[in-house]
């Protein structure tokens, strides 16, 4: 299987490791309308994949994602704004649902949608330089596509709510202290320790491997089945507030 007709997304293999690189580095590795949709389809597409074993999930350049891009935002139409709370949520089920273990490495800035993904990975690993939020509250809304679901569980309600109602950034020390990430390494050392756990991963037993992930992430599930879709339509609801379209110009002027 190929994966020859992504533009925005990165592929290479070693043996049964498939690496996957968020692939706009100039825009920091924001999410625009094509990145997105590419996400909607790519863990569905390596789920069916029988040549993998394991992922490992970074971004290319100097930033892991900074998060959905706000000018994609800007001029979104209504139909847009449907296809991608669809979409939204086919990423996160999909993630949650994707059999081979996957393994992130935050290797610089993550932000918003782009510390989802990381989080809801099997194992987080960070590069000491890594600086990760979830800032949606920023710019006037809901932390709905997958914030509200994962930060909990890994961190607790009330530290979850204190980052996720503020915006604020951690250091990558920081949220491996608290547990939202499982290991931070030097940024030499990043990708290829996140390689190596998942040539392990890969080279264990199949069945073992993936029945325990599966088992493990029913309570994940069950989190994704009671949040996300009330997050996401509160989520939804914010983007024709007075408060957003203002943060929106803000942003524009700034750049």
């Amino acid at each position: 299987m190929g994966y020859d007709d992504y533009t925005t997304l990165a592929f290479s293999r070693h043996g049964a490791v498939l690496t996957v690189r968020l692939n706009r580095p100039q825009a920091l590795n924001a999410v625009n309308e094509t990145l997105h949709r590419e996400l909607s389809r790519v863990f569905a597409e390596i789920a069916a994949d029988a040549s993998v074993d394991a992922v490992v999930l970074t971004g290319e350049g100097r930033a892991f994602s900074a998060g959905g891009d706000l000018e994609w935002f800007r001029h979104i139409t209504p139909q847009q704004l449907d296809t991608l709370f669809v979409e939204a949520r086919r990423i996160i089920v999909d993630l949650v649902d994707l059999p081979q273990p996957i393994v992130s490495a935050i290797n610089g800035v993550s932000a918003g949608l782009g510390t989802t993904l990381a989080l809801f990975c099997d194992v987080v690993y960070a590069a000491e330089q890594a600086r990760i939020s979830d800032p949606h509250v920023s710019i006037g809304v809901t932390a709905g596509d997958g914030g509200a679901v994962i930060w909990p569980l890994l961190v607790g309600p009330a530290r979850a709510k204190q980052y996720l109602m503020t915006g604020d950034s951690l250091t990558a020390e920081e949220a491996e202290r608290i547990g939202l990430v499982n290991r931070v390494l030097p940024a030499a050392q990043l990708l290829g320790e996140a390689e190596a756990l998942a040539q392990r991963l890969a080279s264990g037993s199949r069945s073992a491997v993936r029945s325990t992930k599966a088992s493990v992430n029913k309570l994940l599930r069950d989190a994704v089945n009671l949040v996300l879709d009330t997050s996401l339509a509160l989520e939804k609801e914010c983007f024709s507030t007075a408060y957003h379209k203002q943060a929106l110009e803000t942003f524009a002027r700034k750049r």
